[in-house]
């Protein structure tokens, strides 16, 4: 073998030796850090919870009560291209003695002026919303960000509210001819918002027996958008 073809050899094998090092790394701290990042999941996703659903209100463990679903009525995601069906979403299921007092929905608000609105959607086995709170948007800040509750408290309107009061055709901003106020400039974000927070209301209302009564591992049969596209 010539000295050329030796050199060539060892850096290979030391690329080789490399990244499979770098691998034992990544793999090794992967290990370490999976417990942790879990954990911090689990306590925001429970304070997410806590702000829309009072603690007193219900006594199991929330977060390990919980089952993913398939709806369109629970937003779309227009920019993967595929139907909703096939994106699955959690709802927790609140219980006192085992009896259930609400759920907390994961929607999303397809339409956003940017994209998506991922939302929390509080609603208590009566139909009344214990509270609405956005968890992520790409919305322009000063603008359609007055969704999010350190900027106003627009989103607070919604609790108490259900599909009766007020009424389903003033489930719209103001300048649709709806009850909800709009933001000035920024008329796109709060309608996919109304439109989406509606929605579960009424995802709720068709699947409230089925969703107390399904298995972690079961998924609520899929219900249609009545209304196509909102967001126009």
């Amino acid at each position: 073998m010539s000295d050329a073809s030796k050199l060539v050899s060892f850096s290979s094998l030391k690329l080789g030796i490399t990244v499979l090092v770098a691998i034992a790394i990544l793999t090794l701290a992967y290990q370490l850090t999976r417990d942790r990042i879990a954990e911090q999941q689990r306590r925001a996703e429970l304070r997410g919870i806590m702000e829309i659903l009072p603690a007193d209100i219900y006594d199991n463990d929330i977060l390990a009560d919980v089952i993913p679903v398939q709806s369109e009525l629970l937003g779309d995601a227009p920019e993967s291209n595929r139907p909703a069906a096939l994106e699955n979403r959690k709802i927790y299921r609140a219980r006192k003695n085992g009896q259930p007092v609400a759920a907390v929905m994961q929607v999303t608000a397809p339409g956003g002026y940017n994209g998506n609105i991922e939302l929390l959607v509080g609603v208590l086995l009566d139909g009344r919303l214990s509270g609405v709170r956005v968890t992520s948007h790409k919305e322009t800040p000063g603008l359609g960000d007055g969704i999010e509750l350190r900027v106003s408290e627009w989103v607070l309107a919604f609790t108490g509210k259900s599909l009766g009061q007020p009424p389903t055709d003033r489930w719209k901003v103001e300048r649709d001819g709806g009850d909800f106020d709009q933001f000035t400039g920024a008329t796109i974000t709060p309608r996919a918002t109304v439109a989406a927070v509606r929605k579960s209301l009424e995802y709720f209302a068709a699947q409230r027996d089925i969703l107390f009564t399904e298995t972690g591992d079961s998924t609520p049969s899929q219900e249609s958008d009545p209304d196509g596209n909102t967001n126009g």
